[in-house]
């Protein structure tokens, strides 16, 4: 988030990385495991560089220091719990005072990760090092395998250990977008957190010659430039700006679709220096209306894919006559509409649990301006713009830690819980979220909503879970063997448990198959708030489906207390969607509990073979 709006960094202090991937893993993600002391408590720091901020420093690779190489911990680690700030910007864009989201939390950092050295053995001992350590919340900036069991995959087995700990797992959802099924770390024990965008953009304009404008973005905003018009160049033989350098660009305003390359990140420099009068760079369809922030440090303008088709049809219309000029309009805010979906924030659902819902939360992670170390290959701090659901993550830790500070003794399923059942549906306009595409966003892109800080530390009701629940679902799932692996409790085993099938998962969000006849399931809520408390049942669902809760009304007489109620779901063929979905709200005077219901249509999903 930008400063003045919520922006999430810290000082400009080179904090050490605690970068985790693996080289097994199909999708990885340059990250940042964190961990949050509130109130402090001990810490190995193999860092000069450690503080009361920074109370923890080290490197799990052999031969390695626990310094920032990349960049990429610091800022995950500022978004989190940055110190405030004032005077903060990049490259004179954003400027304004800023924070991390628990700025008051401490940070200890455990890097596993670096370009020529990804182990899984790194990954697992980071978090047993962190475990040692006492803290109460993980942020993982990294993806998992997509697709591996979750006994092969080392995030969900070393986050199981975490979580049987009391401590909070946040995990990123992938930057495999928008492709459906390509969520990462799908386990239940997981906080799986999806990208979205923020209320503030780099505004800049495309003034054509016929008096219209086409609205855009820059990260380098040119002062006073020229009201001058130039003509516009666009070819489909040079569409990726792939010109020569020769006359036949000089003085023009080139029209070029983004590709997202180094190459032709350096070509467009190149082509700027030679000549041009600028850059105009249009989003692929895929990418829709998601513009990811790129710094070209010349006169460059990004646009969605909707402005480089209007662009285009333009420059056709004009009988090679088109002109325009560049203007630019500093940071802008209050942007609607907000948040939208990005478009590489990866998508349910999970491939290994598809009657869970991943990804379970969306949250800030486009173009988020946060410190960041001033000797980095990757950008010259102290602040930097970057995007990813690796920026995701630690504004959902940072969530996480407040409310463990405000409830200490809460478990990390009760944190969850909070998170998802206050989050939001509705966007900044008071309408629906939308994708990176401008429709409505739906479950398999948003999970339950998007993060909601302030109604979070008091959701009302919860919906927990504990190590026997889980235990009980991978069994399930697994049986003996990955039992053995994941859980490591020899006192466990299959045949003392009750198997616990993902639909009946006291999960706070509801996914079930349609079948023929009526389908229930049962849920278990927590009383979190003051004596004396009715909630009664609400639900909005498509007229194709029938839900009712059982009972509709549930009396709380003091916290703690505990009441299981059913959900049962029928309804008619869903024709051609893969599933539908609605909600189910317990409403009081003072709260409203939500629960996205998900109903997936046989054959729409294949759910994992129990284990026998």
């Amino acid at each position: 988030m930008a400063p003045g709006s919520g922006a999430r960094l810290t000082t400009g202090r080179e904090l050490s990385s605690g970068c985790l991937t693996a080289a097994s893993m199909r999708r990885t993600l340059p990250s940042t495991t964190m961990v949050f002391h509130h109130p402090p408590r001990k810490g190995s720091c193999d860092a000069a560089q450690c503080n009361n901020k920074l109370i923890g420093a080290k490197s799990l690779i052999a031969g390695d220091d626990s310094d920032d190489e990349e960049g990429h911990g610091t800022h995950t680690s500022s978004t989190a719990a940055g110190n405030f700030v004032t005077g903060a910007s990049y490259n004179g864009v954003g400027t304004g005072t800023a924070a991390g989201i628990a700025p008051s939390a401490h940070i200890a950092m455990y890097k596993a990760w670096v370009a020529r050295d990804c182990k899984s053995s790194a990954i697992l001992a980071g978090l047993e090092e962190a475990i040692k350590d006492g803290v109460d919340v993980l942020s993982l900036s990294l993806g998992s395998s997509t697709g591996a069991s979750f006994d092969q995959d080392p995030i969900s087995i070393g986050a199981f250990s975490a979580m049987s700990k009391g401590i909070l797992v946040v995990c990123a959802a992938g930057n495999s977008g928008p492709t459906q099924r390509s969520v990462a770390n799908e386990a239940p024990w997981l906080l799986t957190a999806a990208a979205g965008s923020v209320d503030r953009s780099f505004g800049a304009n495309i003034h054509l010659g016929n008096g219209k404008s086409i609205e855009g973005e820059a990260l380098t905003q040119i002062a006073n430039p020229s009201l001058k018009l130039h003509s516009l160049l666009y070819s489909e033989k040079w569409r990726y700006c792939n010109y020569d350098y020769d006359s036949s660009i000089i003085g023009k305003i080139l029209v070029c679709k983004d590709n997202k390359s180094k190459a032709q990140q350096s070509k467009i420099r190149d082509i700027v220096g030679t000549g041009a009068a600028g850059v105009v760079l249009f989003n692929d369809e895929i990418s829709g209306y998601t513009t990811i922030a790129t710094d070209y440090n010349c006169s460059v303008v990004q646009v969605t894919a909707a402005g480089g088709e209007a662009l285009i049809a333009y420059i056709a219309s004009t009988d090679n006559s088109s002109a325009a000029s560049l203007a630019y309009n500093g940071t802008q805010f209050s942007v609607r509409p907000a948040p939208v979906v990005a478009s590489f924030s990866s998508r349910g659902p999970s491939s290994l649990a598809p009657n869970i819902l991943k990804p379970d939360i969306v949250a800030p992670g486009l173009n988020i301006l946060v410190a960041w170390p001033s000797k980095t290959g990757h950008g010259q701090g102290p602040f930097n713009i970057i995007s990813g659901t690796s920026m995701v993550t630690p504004h959902v830790s940072g969530v996480a830690a407040l409310i463990k500070g405000i409830h200490p003794n809460w478990s990390p399923a009760t944190i969850k819980s909070a998170i998802l059942t206050t989050s939001n549906i509705i966007n900044g306009t008071g309408g629906s979220i939308l994708d990176e595409q401008h429709r409505k966003a739906g479950v398999y892109d948003t999970g339950a909503g998007h993060v909601n800080p302030a109604r979070a530390a008091d959701p009302g009701l919860v919906y927990d879970l504990s190590v026997i629940d889980y235990a009980g679902y991978i069994c399930w799932l697994l049986g003996d063997s990955g039992l053995a692996t994941i859980v490591r409790n020899s006192s466990l085993t299959c045949a003392k448990l009750p198997k616990v099938q993902d639909v009946q998962l006291n999960y706070p969000t509801i996914t079930v198959p349609l079948t023929s006849t009526q389908f229930t399931v049962n849920r278990t809520v927590t009383y979190v708030g003051p004596a004396n408390s009715t909630f009664k049942a609400k639900v909005d669902v498509p007229r194709s489906l029938t839900v009712r809760a059982v009972p509709e009304t549930m009396s709380f007489s003091k916290t703690g207390e505990k009441k299981t109620f059913s959900v049962s779901v029928s309804g008619h063929d869903l024709g051609k969607e893969l599933y539908v979905e609605g909600t189910l709200s317990w409403v009081s005077e003072k709260h409203v509990v939500r629960s996205p219901v998900v109903v997936v249509a046989i054959g729409g999903d294949t759910a994992p073979a129990p284990s026998p």
